[in-house]
């Protein structure tokens, strides 16, 4: 997906900058183009919260959901697909990586992040981190920071 406000850099490559997505007009853009999402952070449906309910209204919007657990480690399954314990191990690839993380940790995905390339990361509402957001820019990933990706498909449904 090319960044939705393209900005040379002068050196003939995309402005970085241009690929920190806030506006509601490129998260409705973002949410129509994208299939897979890899979820880093999701919770059974047991637990529950947000990193549960927010994936399973995705999945029941008709996304893929490739459920990346941080913790729970005897589970092997959520909302029906097996879990992975890396993005390393997700073929094919995904379109977004969906992160429910507190923002401190965040940090500690950058390599796994770089390393599967998807085209879009989207750190849920109230995670954010400016250094990590720059660094996966540059590397020509589209970001987004401190949005709820059910709140902003509800808000782009016509």
């Amino acid at each position: 997906m090319p960044p939705v406000g393209e900005h040379s850099d002068g050196g003939g490559g995309i402005e970085w900058r241009s690929r920190l997505l806030e506006h509601r007009s490129q998260l409705s853009r973002v949410l129509s183009s994208v299939h897979r999402i890899a979820v880093i952070g999701i919770k059974p449906e047991v637990v529950g919260g947000p990193a549960s309910y927010v994936p399973a209204y995705l999945q029941a919007a008709g996304y893929e959901i490739i459920p990346v657990p941080v913790y729970y480690p005897e589970i092997t399954e959520i909302l029906g697909a097996p879990v992975h314990r890396s993005l390393r191990t997700v073929t094919p690839p995904v379109d977004l990586v969906l992160l429910f993380r507190r923002s401190s940790d965040v940090a500690q995905h950058v390599e796994e992040l770089l390393a599967a390339t998807p085209r879009v990361v989207w750190m849920q509402q109230g995670i954010h981190d400016t250094a990590v957001a720059e660094t996966l820019a540059r590397a020509g990933i589209d970001v987004v920071q401190d949005k709820c990706a059910m709140i902003e498909h509800r808000n782009a449904r016509p």
